[in-house]
């Protein structure tokens, strides 16, 4: 009786641990395709997740964002480019400062930016955002980051009543696979974080 007990036991867990794996893999497949996916829409403005900076340099990952922002101004698919980013430790300038000077070197119009300098997470990044966006009159946004990081930010997004859409970098800075595996494992992580216990 207790061998067989024992055995019932074995294969439950092994069948848990195998359908704990199976929805963690559909999980990171659908956090994949989500980000890579672009429907070509337009939108009112363009938020831009903020991301590391050195001094007055945008990090490689935080070029990417803003390079694709840009794109998507001069392209016509958003009217406006929203900043997010605030103050690293002992950073002289916020990452939203960093951006809005790397825009205007690239030539873009002081007028077709907005920025928020308080922002340390992507919660805060959008909730920062949103008042701005709201007293603009912009209702809908390109959420810009890298593929692997929007499907958790849209949904961040569309939790504070933004109409947000994934906007993924179509190129990242993440080169290798272990880098690629160790960025996609977190977001995974940190989705069903917000998920279950909100931001």
């Amino acid at each position: 009786m207790d061998s067989t007990r024992a055995k019932i036991i074995r294969r439950s867990l092994s069948a848990a641990a195998v359908i704990a794996a199976a929805y963690l893999l559909i999980q990171a497949i659908s956090i994949h395709t989500f980000g890579f996916h672009d429907d070509g829409m337009h939108a009112d403005v363009a938020v831009v997740l903020g991301a590391a900076a050195y001094h007055k340099k945008p990090s490689p990952v935080f070029e990417e964002r803003i390079n694709h922002a840009i794109n998507l101004y001069k392209s016509g698919r958003v009217e406006q480019i929203m900043l997010t980013g605030g103050f690293g430790e002992g950073a002289p300038f916020a990452e939203s400062e960093v951006a809005r000077l790397y825009c205007l070197d690239k030539g873009l119009p002081e007028s077709a930016l907005l920025m928020e300098t308080r922002s340390k997470t992507t919660w805060e990044n959008l909730r920062e955002a949103k008042p701005i966006l709201e007293e603009n009159g912009w209702k809908s946004a390109l959420i810009v980051s890298d593929p692997w990081h929007l499907k958790r930010a849209v949904a961040m997004a569309r939790h504070l009543g933004i109409e947000a859409h994934p906007a993924g970098t179509p190129t990242t800075r993440f080169r290798s696979l272990r880098a690629r595996l160790g960025f996609l494992v977190r977001e995974v992580w940190y989705y069903h974080e917000f998920l279950f216990f909100g931001p």
